[in-house]
């Protein structure tokens, strides 16, 4: 296996957890919160994904998919076009309710498939490539690729467990 599929096989572990955790559900349970400071699932899928579009862009010199396929309009959120929820408090949160699970998961599944796309055509020799140079050390492609991973698969846990939870409610 390469690092290249590697790479395509977690972001698709992330795809295949993003819809497990919002398939069937209604808007009202996407942007449920188990206390009232706490993330909906509705705002970490969102999350996710523009932080995945974000960093997936900027290490591909690309637009983002939040902007180039006008994702950004169809939410109409009240925030800046580039955020990508870090720094989001309760009312951030609260933006996302009444957000459908076909908004989330086309939103998500368009970046999913330009990540696919860019990552599938990488080599090993393209990962110690430097990406951001304001941290110290700076950032590589490959750190900042699993950096990704990690942030996604984290959210997309806390957004199953959510999920665990209101099902159990029913």
């Amino acid at each position: 296996m390469t690092s290249a599929e590697l790479l395509v096989d977690a972001f698709g572990r992330i795809r295949e957890n993003v819809h497990g955790a919002v398939a069937g559900l209604t808007e009202e349970e996407l942007g449920l919160r188990l206390e009232p400071e706490a993330n909906s699932i509705a705002w970490l899928v969102w999350h996710l994904t523009r932080v995945q579009d974000d960093h997936i862009a900027d290490a591909a010199g690309t637009e983002q998919v939040w902007t180039s396929e006008k994702w950004a309009a169809r939410f109409g959120l009240p925030f800046d076009e580039q955020a990508t929820g870090y720094g989001h408090g309760s009312a951030e949160v609260a933006a996302l309710e009444g957000i459908s699970v076909g908004l989330l998961l086309g939103y998500h599944d368009a970046v999913h498939a330009r990540t696919v796309e860019y990552v599938a055509g990488l080599t090993d020799a393209d990962l110690p490539r430097v990406v951001d140079t304001r941290w110290d050390p700076p950032v590589t492609l490959g750190v900042r690729l699993i950096s990704v991973v990690d942030d996604d698969i984290q959210h997309s846990g806390q957004a199953a467990f959510i999920r665990g939870v209101l099902l159990r409610r029913r």
